[in-house]
């Protein structure tokens, strides 16, 4: 049975059934026009929406469609991250090509409805139409935050040194793997981080809280996007040390079995989907915080710098890196 046999009140249901209760907040949930929903006292909203399209962000090949779903929910959790918002509802828009089978529709729906639960977000509603081209996912989130939490790439300066959670370079290097298709155990968990991107929801809360970041960005696009992003917006330069970089063994393995830059792979893969944040040296004991409870490791990667040029130095692995910062990913470039 494919999606096409179902009509848009059974894929609803279908899809009403994975999700928990409305809470008391949301006066007017799926089945309506629209949503309704009560406001935070003293708290702002934030909001951000992104699209995942068959054959551009996933290939249905090689990715689960739980994987797609959750995917769809992290990569907007990961941009509230960013901002320092705790995570409140979000919008589903789907366009569902009609071959698609509808225990897949199922399993998508609960990949995205797993994530959901477990950062207490409630889905309020969204929309279903048939698509004669690619499976497209289509997730607006909303988040709430105090006034002096917000995190944004602006507010960098010179001085200021730049952190990253987790990892980096490991979603790159486990997409590649799973294209290529070729058995390595050793390759699973960076299968996993490309799959399962995990959001760093906690850090941001608690570099929003307690004020420690001067700038955020998650690393959507890759680590070296967004530092020139966040130096742009900020009116700063940056130098990274590449000494410093967190990248996974299995990781290191898999770029220099292929030969290639890992400096370079690291710096311009997207889809980890950590955070890259800058903090004043005098704020710096601030952090002791958010590494005790934020369940990631926090890693000291470079220092903005009044020069606006943005490069990477030190040495990686034996090797002695001193060259510009690459870019990183774009659809359009």
């Amino acid at each position: 049975m494919t999606v096409s046999d179902l009509s848009e009140r059974e894929l609803i249901s279908r899809l009403r059934r994975q999700l928990p209760p409305a809470p008391p907040w949301m006066t007017v949930g799926i089945g309506d026009d629209a949503a309704v929903v009560e406001t935070v006292r003293n708290e702002l909203d934030v909001f951000t929406v992104d699209a995942i399209v068959e054959g551009v962000h996933f290939d249905r090949r090689f990715t689960p469609p739980e994987a797609i779903g959750h995917r769809a929910l992290a990569v907007n959790l990961s941009d509230l991250a960013a901002m320092g918002a705790t995570p409140r509802l979000a919008l589903l828009s789907l366009a569902l090509p009609a071959s698609l089978p509808a225990d897949e529709f199922d399993a998508m729906i609960g990949g995205l409805a797993a994530l959901a639960l477990k950062h207490n977000l409630h889905v309020a509603g969204g929309n279903l139409t048939r698509s004669s081209g690619p499976l497209v996912v289509d997730v607006t989130a909303v988040g709430t935050i105090k006034r002096r939490g917000v995190l944004t790439r602006a507010g960098a300066r010179a001085g200021d040194e730049i952190y990253v959670t987790g990892s980096v370079g490991g979603a790159r290097a486990g997409l590649q793997y799973l294209q290529l298709g070729t058995p390595d155990e050793g390759m699973a968990p960076a299968a996993q981080r490309f799959l399962y991107p995990e959001p760093r929801v906690r850090a941001g809360l608690l570099l929003g809280r307690n004020r420690a970041a001067t700038a955020c960005m998650d690393l959507s696009d890759g680590l070296a996007d967004a530092v020139r992003q966040v130096a742009e917006a900020s009116g700063v330069g940056a130098r990274l040390d590449a000494a410093a970089l967190p990248v996974d063994p299995e990781t290191r393995r898999w770029f220099a079995s292929r030969r290639a830059d890992v400096v370079a792979e690291v710096l311009t893969g997207g889809d980890d989907y950590e955070l890259m944040f800058t903090v004043s040296r005098k704020l710096r004991g601030r952090l002791r915080t958010v590494a005790r409870h934020a369940g990631v490791p926090l890693t000291r990667i470079g220092v903005c710098t009044p020069e606006r040029d943005l490069c990477i130095s030190g040495t990686f692995e034996g090797q002695t890196v001193d060259a510009p910062l690459p870019h990183g990913f774009s659809h359009f470039r």
